[in-house]
């Protein structure tokens, strides 16, 4: 199979999975990106433009429905012009071994929160069926909303710019448990969120080399196509079963890396 129509089916794939799930997708195209041959840097870097591209696919439809704040997409995007390039500093400046080691955690950090936004979610939809009283209250009223989006959307941005994800796998449930917003105005506003934070890091990384064009064109063309598909039907699969399989992936990734960062090590020690 030719490295070409591997971008594409893993693009693809995450589209899919940025529509169902409400992530950017990155966790599934840096260590593809990784296993064809890419250091991790170009990984990073690459799947920041992917993720731009799917994530405005995604939002120009929600705003040509009417289904996004405009005003609050930009608060939780702007923090992302120094926060993802911090990342995209640290990115670049960590050792191979390094940065991959740190990619795998984070992706069995990612089982973990993606747990928290599944709790969350569930809480939110037995609220505003009345099944539940609310949505658990997090919020300190000394605190501003504009300070949580600030806040929120900075968080992401460095994500984007260290790791090459959107952040919306915590910009959801946080959104949710600090600002009380419903399920579906947290996801949209999430992934128009991801379309600047994920242009920020791209362009951060892209000055410094680190952005492959075909390469991200091809993963973000695919996943705009996937994003569309996983919208329209991928809900009506049962949610415990894409989870469980969603973790597991994440878990054998980041076994991957382990073993990706543990090989870069033993050769920058020999």
């Amino acid at each position: 199979m030719g490295s070409g129509l591997i971008l594409a089916l893993a693009g693809l794939l995450a589209g899919v999975l940025a529509g169902f799930l409400g992530i950017g997708g990155g966790t599934v195209m840096v260590p593809v990106m990784v296993a064809l041959g890419l250091s991790g840097v170009q990984a990073v870097g690459t799947s920041t433009l992917a993720i731009a591209l799917i994530s405005l696919v995604g939002s120009v439809q929600n705003w040509r429905m009417g289904f996004l704040n405009l005003s609050n997409v930009a608060m939780l995007g702007l923090p992302a012009l120094i926060t993802a390039y911090l990342g995209q500093k640290l990115a670049t400046a960590l050792p191979e071994y390094a940065l991959l080691g740190i990619f795998g955690l984070f992706l069995l950090l990612n089982i973990y929160l993606i747990g928290i936004k599944k709790q969350v979610i569930r809480q939110a939809q037995k609220a505003e069926t009345g099944k539940a009283a609310a949505v658990p209250k997090a919020r300190s009223p000394q605190i501003s909303p504009t300070v949580f989006r600030l806040g929120i959307g900075g968080l992401a941005g460095f994500l984007a710019g260290l790791f090459g994800v959107g952040g919306g796998v915590v910009m959801v449930p946080l959104q949710i448990l600090l600002l009380q917003e419903p399920i579906k105005v947290a996801v949209q506003t999430s992934l128009g969120a991801i379309v600047i934070t994920g242009l920020w890091a791209c362009l951060w990384h892209a000055q410094a080399g680190n952005v492959l064009l075909i390469t991200g064109l091809i993963l973000g063309a695919a996943g705009a196509i996937g994003v569309q598909v996983s919208t329209r039907y991928l809900p009506r699969l049962p949610d415990q079963t894409v989870n469980v399989m969603f973790r597991l992936l994440l878990a054998l990734l980041s076994g991957y890396f382990f073993f990706k960062a543990w090989a870069s090590y033993t050769a920058l020690s020999t």
